[in-house]
């Protein structure tokens, strides 16, 4: 069951309080937020409680100071539009997707200003009544004005996942470490542990070992990004609300991917 939004904001105002006296140990960070951590219990969509739940544990962080910038994912729309996009050419079912990751982002948005936190959504692709195109200076100028920067429609291009629009987004921005929130997963296993339950746990992996061993845990083009910038990866459940708070305070929490 989603909690409500009020005793999220309640549990993210005691994990901060736990956490006092202990600054950040990082002052920039790149959230990879699934569309499918957005779904809650629904079978696809948007759940609303989910989303300022979420959006509560993002503004904790960012009010310890630490600047956020989010790649948001389309998975929790697209789904419901797979069937229709059978059979369809790749690049068209890419735009849909990109699309989806737009509604997503403004859902996001909202939340996140009701929890009074400054906003902005950049698009790759060119929607300008919802949101500003991406322009890598101004995103940088967000940050250090205090500004929550959401970025959609991944790269803007087809046949690149939102895995390398996270890659690439934190590279450009100069972030310190890309948090890879999953679903109800703890981090990176040996196989999925929702299949396999001989699945065994890895707190700790280099970027090759995953990419020889087969790890889904990026797309290959990401985790290639990731690695020429010497970009950490921190891949977390986002289910536990004090999950994000842990990493920025140095924390070992699920699976370490670094060179």
């Amino acid at each position: 069951m989603i909690p409500a939004a009020e005793p999220t904001r309640a549990a993210s105002a005691v994990a901060r309080e736990e956490q006092d006296g202990r600054p950040p140990v990082y002052r920039r960070v790149l959230l990879k937020l699934s569309g499918e951590a957005l779904m809650g219990d629904l079978e696809y969509g948007t759940d609303p409680g989910r989303v300022q739940a979420i959006a509560s544990q993002i503004a904790g962080v960012h009010q310890r100071g630490v600047e956020v910038a989010i790649v948001v994912g389309g998975g929790n729309i697209y789904r419901g539009l797979a069937e229709a996009a059978k059979g369809m050419d790749r690049a068209t079912g890419d735009y849909m997707g990109m699309l989806a990751t737009v509604l997503n982002a403004l859902a996001l948005q909202d939340a996140l200003e009701k929890d009074g936190v400054q906003t902005r959504v950049q698009s790759a692709i060119t929607i300008s009544e919802v949101a500003e195109p991406y322009i890598r200076r101004r995103a940088m100028r967000h940050l250090e004005k205090g500004r929550i920067v959401i970025f959609a429609a991944g790269t803007g291009n087809p046949f690149f996942t939102t895995d390398t629009a996270a890659a690439l987004r934190a590279a450009e921005l100069h972030a310190e470490i890309i948090l890879m929130a999953k679903n109800r997963v703890e981090g990176v296993y040996t196989a999925d542990p929702r299949v396999d339950s001989d699945a065994e746990f890895i707190p700790e992996i280099t970027h090759k070992d995953a990419l020889t061993r087969g790890l889904q845990v990026m797309d290959s083009t990401a985790f290639a990004l990731c690695m020429d910038n010497n970009l950490p990866i921190v891949v977390f459940n986002m289910a536990d609300e004090r999950n994000i708070d842990k990493i920025v305070s140095g924390e070992r929490v699920g699976t370490l991917v670094r060179t």
